[in-house]
């Protein structure tokens, strides 16, 4: 097998919490390095690196674009009022690149070994890192991508077409390489522990999620497989409970760490938007006092749970009250990141129900906000579902409103999944620029036009333009 580059010899100490710098396209000849991995080596690394910054940019990020969140005080621009910087997604752009660079390593270390376990690990880190990518960006790099050590430095793009076509392929290779018997014999990964059947679990609810994901393009027949895996259990397992769900539990421990060295940065200067707290005040809702915390009037009188409004036109001044605003303890060791929670499974299980593919919307549909309940530690109280607004009514309206609260801190997915919808529907104010639209995508990292000019061309011709209102190849 190759040598490993240098990231991924500093990778391999990451449970020893050693910090490394250097070139990311330098070949590791030091034979003091590791010249050698295992398929078990830089699985933890991968999983903590990738979700610990999706949880990162799904605060600062996708919060203010779906009114979770927004800055306060504000009078003017910022991310909840659509001013999109055009470097918003360089990060992401980024950190993905690196950590995919990993998986490749992790892929070619299992294929070298024989290792199907960790091979269709893999092949699931890679569907799950580079659909969250394709779908911040559109088309991306692929095929080509983290290939330095064969001499490629400047990578073509792929369609989104190709990268879904792909990476739906790798996930059905994946569900068929599992070998419960075969067991992962490398120390216990920070996911599943090891867990074969549960990680094949995670293998089958990520296709279902990326399955609706394109299911607007009816040419991918996207709705008729996810039939074909609801319909069958025992050849598609997914979630069937919390207890499964690809939430990482942060310990606290060694470099399994909250993201948020300083807890209290979590909610500095933020405040809760008026949209996803007033629901949960309707719902009379568990969740509010592990989400949020009361407002106050200017006495410092308790006022209940109250928000601000997104892109709210007006001075700062005209709040007499002091909002609510994060609870800091979800960000302080230990914490949950949530990658995939088996809220989200029963939510696409009730979609396609409500459609017409299948049966039972309404029993997902309960299941879906049980479990979203349950999943940040709260419980459902016995009257939860007696409420009319909670009560199932049978559109995709409700459905989605429902789905908005279990993929709350799920990296991107509200965001996504508004895309693909247009729900739930959010209020919009004179105030937001963009027309007050929703941005579409993120615009290419800048530095792609100077590095990367000819294959960024490419790209761009490919989509229309580098806009934030070009909609990607599944938004049609």
């Amino acid at each position: 097998m190759k040598k490993i580059t240098y990231i991924a010899a500093c990778l391999s100490l990451f449970m020893l919490n050693t910090a490394c710098t250097g070139d990311f396209e330098e070949i590791n000849e030091d034979p003091n390095r590791i010249a050698q991995i295992s398929p078990g080596t830089l699985i933890n690394p991968i999983i903590y690196g990738m979700a610990s910054h999706n949880a990162s940019r799904s605060a600062s990020t996708n919060f203010d674009l779906m009114q979770v969140t927004l800055p306060f005080p504000s009078v003017s621009g910022g991310l909840h009022r659509y001013d999109v910087s055009p470097n918003i997604g360089n990060s992401s752009w980024n950190t993905s690149y690196k950590w995919l660079a990993n998986i490749r390593e992790m892929r070619m270390a299992a294929e070298a070994s024989g290792d199907n376990n960790y091979l269709a690990a893999a092949l699931t880190l890679n569907a799950w890192v580079y659909s969250n990518l394709t779908d911040q960006f559109g088309p991306v790099p692929m095929t080509e991508a983290v290939r330095a050590e064969d001499g490629i430095l400047y990578p073509a793009y792929d369609s989104q077409e190709l990268i879904y076509e792909t990476i739906l392929n790798d996930l059905e290779t994946a569900n068929q390489l599992y070998d419960t018997d075969m067991g992962m014999i490398y120390a216990s990964d920070i996911l599943f522990n090891n867990d074969v059947e549960k990680w094949k679990k995670f293998t089958n609810s990520l296709h279902m999620r990326l399955l609706l994901r394109i299911s607007n393009r009816t040419e991918t027949n996207a709705f008729q497989k996810l039939t074909t895996m609801i319909n069958n259990p025992e050849e598609y397992p997914v979630f069937e409970s919390n207890a499964e769900s690809a939430i990482l539990q942060v310990t606290g421990v060694g470099a399994n760490v909250s993201p948020w060295g300083r807890p209290q940065d979590f909610r500095l200067n933020v405040k809760m938007a008026s949209f996803f707290i007033d629901n949960l005040n309707d719902w009379n809702d568990p969740r509010r006092p592990l989400i949020a915390t009361t407002g106050t009037d200017l006495d410092n009188n308790n006022i209940g749970y109250i928000g601000i409004p997104s892109g709210y036109d007006g001075p700062d001044s005209q709040f007499e009250y002091n909002a609510s605003t994060l609870q800091i303890l979800q960000v302080t060791n230990p914490m949950q990141i949530f990658i995939l929670p088996y809220s989200e499974v029963e939510f696409i299980k009730a979609e396609v129900a409500q459609r017409g593919f299948t049966t039972d919307a309404e029993e997902h549909y309960n299941k879906g906000i049980k479990a979203a309940i349950e999943q940040v530690k709260a419980t459902v109280p016995e009257d939860y579902f007696d409420n009319t607004a909670v009560q199932y009514d049978g559109t995709l309206e409700q459905i989605m409103l429902q789905k908005y609260y279990a993929l709350y801190f799920v990296d991107y997915q509200q965001w996504f999944e508004f895309r693909r919808t247009g729900l739930p529907e959010l209020p919009t104010t004179p105030a937001m620029l963009n027309n007050a639209m929703m941005p579409s995508r993120f615009p290419y990292p800048s530095d792609q036009q100077i590095y990367n000019l000819s294959n960024y061309q490419d790209a761009v011709q490919m989509i229309g333009e580098d806009d934030i209102n070009t909609k990607v190849w599944w938004d049609n």
